[in-house]
């Protein structure tokens, strides 16, 4: 289970032809230092199942590699760790450090969304309920905290509670970023679910001030009246 066996059997998997689709998604502008083997992301996660017991020391070497893919591996590996009911809690609280002390490697939406519900989310349910780093990580300067504190929310909202997702939403509402207005959208959406009450109380409050990116994913569920409703508020 070691990050250099993980990447040597990686590289066999690299295609051209995925190589010319990061390469076509990811133009160098928005690709902040990545570099791209040409894996594709189905076959990342199902080498990254086979290390299912890779420790953490390992899983931080694959997040300090400059390559996407390798990166995607290790928020998998901590993913299917964390989601294992036979992880023991010390592991998942290491899981948790380590992901919240290499966040600046997780560093694009794929990656937050592969681990943040049960690494983070899932982590802080058992253990946190108040969840006050998401808070935190909710004020960062750094779009991808943003993002992990919201989709965080996520493993809340699956179990009941959606105070979080709800209270941050409220502190995003004027974020400028689109990966961070679609992912409150799409908490909102998911609360919405649960309940749908707090939802329009929400939308009533806010309807003037979210981005419509965010107001378009978060009534995405919502019928066709009150869609319009919100859309022409």
């Amino acid at each position: 289970m070691k990050a250099s066996q993980f990447f040597s059997e990686l590289k066999k998997l690299k295609s051209d032809s995925e190589l010319k689709k990061y390469e076509r998604a990811f133009p160098p502008e928005k690709r902040d230092g990545d570099k791209f083997i040409g894996v594709q992301m189905g076959k990342v996660f199902s080498l990254s199942k086979k290390y299912i017991e890779m420790p953490p020391g390992e899983i931080e070497k694959l997040l300090e590699s400059s390559f996407h893919e390798v990166r995607a591996g290790a928020v998998s590996i901590m993913d299917f760790q964390a989601r294992n009911k036979r992880t023991s809690a010390e592991r998942k609280k290491e899981l948790f450090d380590l992901y919240i002390k290499k966040h600046d490697r997780i560093n694009n939406w794929d990656l937050v969304d592969r681990s943040a519900q049960y690494v983070i989310g899932a982590y802080l349910f058992e253990n946190d309920k108040e969840a006050k780093i998401l808070y935190k990580l909710a004020g960062s300067k750094n779009t991808w905290k943003r993002r992990s504190a919201i989709v965080a929310t996520s493993f809340f909202i699956k179990n009941g509670i959606t105070n979080h997702t709800f209270k941050i939403a409220e502190m995003l509402l004027n974020d400028k970023e689109e990966f961070v207005n679609k992912a409150v959208g799409w908490m909102l959406r998911y609360a919405g679910d649960k309940e749908p009450k707090k939802l329009i109380e929400f939308l009533d409050k806010y309807v003037s001030k979210m981005p419509r990116v965010m107001l378009r994913y978060s009534i995405e569920k919502l019928d066709k009246k009150k869609r319009e409703h919100y859309l022409k508020s």
